[in-house]
């Protein structure tokens, strides 16, 4: 070859080189990258049987005979107390945490005491449940208080993930190391036990504790840092926080729904939705497919609503007198939650109508149930709708249409049994993402909401550097 060929050769098996250097560094890099550094979501990651929540080993069970029927208790365990309560669960890599949080050690009354949780002492540790020899936190106060938990789950499994970190959230000790800061004020049951002032008292104990929630915040470093646009407070009952929302509102809100919040307050693109804990008992091993289910199209609840629920007693009037329609007056004093379960799990469709707010249990409750949710609520938000397509297993009508005489009836009827069976399989593969439980499992509602909050961090991040801007320049004048 001529000296003038072997000249230009050289340059360009060079650079050759180097782009097969920089295309074997990125591919390496890209083994050690986290999807919730992207903001995007995070894909499941292979587990062992162990780590599995107990009601995905019924998800797969869609064929077959029939097995004994097994449900979950109101706190996400076994009924069967010797069936184990997450003894032995497998350890995670806290590096693989999708977010990283800051948690204030606000006083007892935020959180009435109810977590026995005392200001940490140097090298004290949160009970580890998973070794099953510590005693069980104290459960959440009973009833309806229960479906808008939301704080209590978040808040005992950050306690946790300091002396065990496992899952979506890793608790930090330090706030300049952390995504995010965590507000644990319990507000949905300061709403539902104090909203009421006590003689001799003129001011409610919640509307006091909101007001002293504010000043707390307000003179915390943390949140002057950003203005509190990297914290997370949860006000999940459509009515809690009413008094320090527009002053925390720079704030990440974990909510039920936006039917009473000003758009300048709360937004999907800002805040998180969040599940209500379900009333019903999840339906594990469920063999109860097309043919077992009975009534066509379920609802049992309150009829007379205000506000939006105004179509609730349209709908009662045109369905009550329905062939295989199942629909009735219920309450939470008449064994309610009880009767529902079995009203639902032997329903193949379930009717999630607008009450007073957009949202309500009965949706969550549908979803463990495996009854194909019939959602008539043309404001509604729905938890996660940026990873889970309910299309895939709900039914959506407008309220505009479902008044219509004859066409809920003629919807409903014209779902195939195919069509429908595949709703079924699809509700029992995402129902886990619909259940808290204590140790929160792998992609269950607590790590479904700290995966959440985990994409809303980059936005939050940008709003942060582009608010800053400016001051940085002016401190170099």
């Amino acid at each position: 070859m001529a000296p003038r060929g072997r000249t230009l050769l050289l340059p360009l098996a060079a650079a050759t080189v180097l782009v097969a250097s920089t295309i074997f560094l990125f591919a390496a890099a890209g083994a050690r990258w986290r999807p919730a550094d992207t903001g995007l979501p995070v894909p499941p990651r292979a587990v062992s049987a162990a780590a599995v929540p107990v009601t995905a080993s019924a998800s797969s069970n869609t064929t077959g005979a029939r097995k004994e029927l097994s449900f979950l208790d109101e706190n996400g365990r076994p009924d069967d107390p010797g069936s184990g309560s997450g003894a032995g669960a497998a350890r995670c890599d806290p590096r693989a945490a999708a977010v990283r949080v800051f948690m204030y050690d606000l006083p007892p009354e935020f959180h009435f005491g109810l977590l026995g949780w005392s200001p940490p002492s140097t090298g004290s540790v949160w009970p580890d449940l998973t070794s099953g020899a510590a005693a069980p936190p104290p459960r959440y106060p009973g009833g309806l208080n229960q479906q808008h938990s939301v704080a209590y789950w978040l808040t005992l499994d950050l306690l946790s993930s300091s002396s065990e970190p496992c899952g979506a959230a890793v608790r930090v000790a330090d706030s300049r190391d952390a995504d995010l800061v965590f507000v644990p004020f319990f507000a949905s049951l300061s709403y539902n036990r104090h909203s009421r002032p006590v003689p001799p008292e003129k001011v409610s104990r919640d509307k006091a504790l909101q007001e002293k929630l504010i000043r707390y915040l307000a003179a915390r470093p943390e949140w002057k840092r950003y203005g509190g646009a990297d914290h997370v407070i949860v006000a999940h009952h459509p009515n809690s926080l009413l008094h320090a929302r527009a002053a925390l509102s720079p704030a990440v809100f974990v909510l039920s729904d936006f039917g009473r919040y000003q758009p300048r307050v709360a937004s999907l693109e800002k805040d998180v939705i969040a599940p209500y804990k379900h009333m019903a008992k999840a339906f594990v091993n469920d063999s109860a497919g097309f043919d077992h289910r009975t009534t066509l199209l379920y609802f049992r609840g309150a009829i007379y609503r205000k506000e939006g629920g105004s179509i609730r007693q349209e709908l009662y009037y045109m369905l009550k007198d329905e062939k295989d329609v199942y629909f009735s007056f219920g309450s939470v004093q008449d064994h309610g939650a009880s009767k529902a379960s079995q009203g639902m799990h032997s329903s193949k469709f379930c009717l999630n109508i607008a009450g007073d707010t957009p949202s309500s249990n009965r949706l969550f409750d549908a979803i463990v149930s495996h009854c194909v949710p019939v959602i008539i609520s043309d404001d509604i938000e729905l938890p996660f709708e940026d990873v889970l397509d309910y299309s895939k297993f709900s039914i959506f009508v407008r309220s505009s249409d479902a008044v219509k005489k004859g066409y809920l009836m003629r919807l409903i009827s014209g779902v195939s049994k195919q069509q429908w069976t595949r709703m079924w399989n699809r509700l029992k593969e995402v129902d886990k993402h619909f259940e808290y439980q204590y140790p929160s499992q792998k992609d269950d509602a607590v790590q479904m909401i700290w995966q959440a909050l985990a994409r809303r961090v980059p936005a939050i991040q940008l709003k942060v550097h582009r608010s800053s801007r400016f001051s940085r320049s002016d401190r170099g004048k």
